[in-house]
């Protein structure tokens, strides 16, 4: 089913940031990056408390539609295994238009991973009254605004029965919206002077941003949630109660140390394409090691590292070869993480 009128005019009445986010200019309004990651469909019930118990944030919110403003499109959420390590970055996006309709939410995850999300979920369905289907007749889009022109928010009226969700990322403004369409749907009349982007765009703009995406920037089994920035992407409750992996998550956030974190890094020189280990090794100039690079191409990259040392020239070693690099606070971090 498509939808909606609703969401247009929500995205009419969007305030502050949301609105100036839709101002393009150059070739475009803005760029449509086709992503290749999957879509994975819970319908029923029990789908939000089926997915509470699972998730890091609260997915009940996606339930409660007695306000407008505070009824979320979207949430970003970790799945973490029973030692607090991330296993699946998620979105989640509410299907249903008002708590009386039957709940029903899809979750964009890696598509290298979506028979083992699938696999999880129902491995803890148990008796749930859910269904959990993948939706393969659906593309997922990033859209990232370009800067300095008009306002086409309003625009978005007549071709709204092509859009199923169009919202804003909720990981955080930098990175724009996230549109979900059916398969060969027009996107010039979705988003007018838009154009198609080169995926490898939105990845160096993610890696710019310091965003983690997927497996090889999650790693399962090794990522941790607070360290990958969980907190500041919006993608965690501290007070919705148990879900797996939730004690170790708890305590750390509770003694309020964090000593590592995905940072944006930018290399000297462009990295080679194919002959960087897993988890590459950065040091300092004395040969220190501080932290691990994740991923990236090309002259950007992310990386986890010591925030004491982030400010010292530092090296990664590829094959006996050292590149340089610098790290840098990205600009959406909450203002105290920069001290």
């Amino acid at each position: 089913m498509l939808v909606r009128a609703g969401a247009v005019a929500a995205m009419r009445s969007l305030p502050g940031w949301r609105r100036r986010l839709w101002r393009g200019g150059g070739s475009g309004a803005a760029a449509c990056f086709p992503l290749g990651r999957a879509l994975l469909g819970v319908r029923g019930a029990e789908a939000a408390p089926f997915l509470q118990g699972l998730l890091t944030n609260d997915v009940t919110r996606l339930l409660a539609g007695d306000a407008a403003a505070a009824w979320p499109r979207a949430l970003y959420a970790h799945a973490l295994n029973a030692q607090g390590r991330c296993l699946y970055d998620l979105i989640l996006y509410r299907l249903h238009e008002s708590p009386e309709e039957e709940p029903h939410i899809l979750l964009e995850c890696d598509s290298g991973v979506l028979e083992a999300i699938q696999k999880h979920l129902k491995l803890y369905k148990i008796r749930r009254k859910v269904n959990i289907t993948p939706c393969l007749d659906l593309s997922l889009w990033a859209v990232v605004p370009r800067e300095k022109a008009g306002d086409v928010a309003s625009s978005l009226a007549k071709p709204a029965d092509q859009a199923l969700i169009l919202t804003p990322d909720p990981r955080t403004e930098v990175m724009g919206w996230r549109l979900i369409t059916k398969k060969g749907a027009n996107l010039s009349e979705i988003i007018p002077e838009s154009h198609i982007g080169n995926i490898q765009d939105y990845h160096r703009h993610r890696y710019k941003q310091g965003i983690p995406e997927g497996v090889k920037d999650l790693p399962p089994g090794v990522a941790l949630p607070l360290e990958s920035n969980l907190a500041y992407m919006n993608g965690i409750s501290f007070t919705k109660g148990c879900y797996i992996g939730q004690e170790l998550t708890a305590r750390t956030h509770h003694m309020g140390v964090i000593r590592k974190r995905l940072l944006p890094v930018h290399f000297s020189t462009p990295l080679p394409k194919d002959n960087i280990p897993e988890g590459a090794e950065i040091v300092t100039e004395s040969g220190k090691s501080v932290g691990k690079f994740r991923a990236g191409g090309g002259e950007l990259g992310i990386a986890l590292l010591r925030l004491a040392n982030i400010n010292e020239p530092l090296c990664l070693n590829i094959a006996g070869d050292q590149v340089k690099l610098t790290a840098n606070i990205p600009e959406w971090w909450p203002k105290p993480a920069s001290k």
